[in-house]
């Protein structure tokens, strides 16, 4: 069975940073696509950082780039995203998800509909 599980969430200044952490069991998360996304308060889910499994290509969604970073540990099978210089259009739950996808080895999966485990989710809060 497969576990996707995300911690690091929490509230954080404008401007502060957070580390979250995608642990995963069931699945080698370095034979995969993995990807975290976000979703706020009436609004559509959306991709936010994602590395493939290939040749470790990443994809940010234009609003983070810069500001966030994507990386593994496969040591630990984990997934983080080092996210900096937090803004109040930051905050929102931010989920983990692993993707089946074995398409083109240049491309990275970065759409909802390209993932097919899904982590329970972290809040992230922005205020001061």
């Amino acid at each position: 069975q497969v576990q996707l599980v995300e911690s690091g969430g929490g509230l954080v200044q404008p401007g502060g940073s957070l580390r979250l952490s995608c642990a995963a069991s069931g699945l080698i998360l370095d034979y995969h696509a993995i990807g975290w996304f976000r979703q706020a308060p009436g609004k559509e889910r959306e991709g936010v950082s994602c590395i493939n499994s290939s040749d470790g290509s990443t994809y940010y969604a234009d609003s983070v780039k810069g500001r966030f970073t994507i990386s593994r540990d496969n040591a630990k099978n984990t997934v983080y995203l080092q996210m900096n210089s937090l803004k109040p259009d930051d905050p929102a739950v931010y989920y983990c998800a692993a993707s089946l996808y074995t398409g083109s080895y240049f491309y990275t999966p970065h759409l909802v509909a390209e993932y097919d485990y899904w982590g329970q989710g972290t809040q992230v809060t922005v205020s001061s």
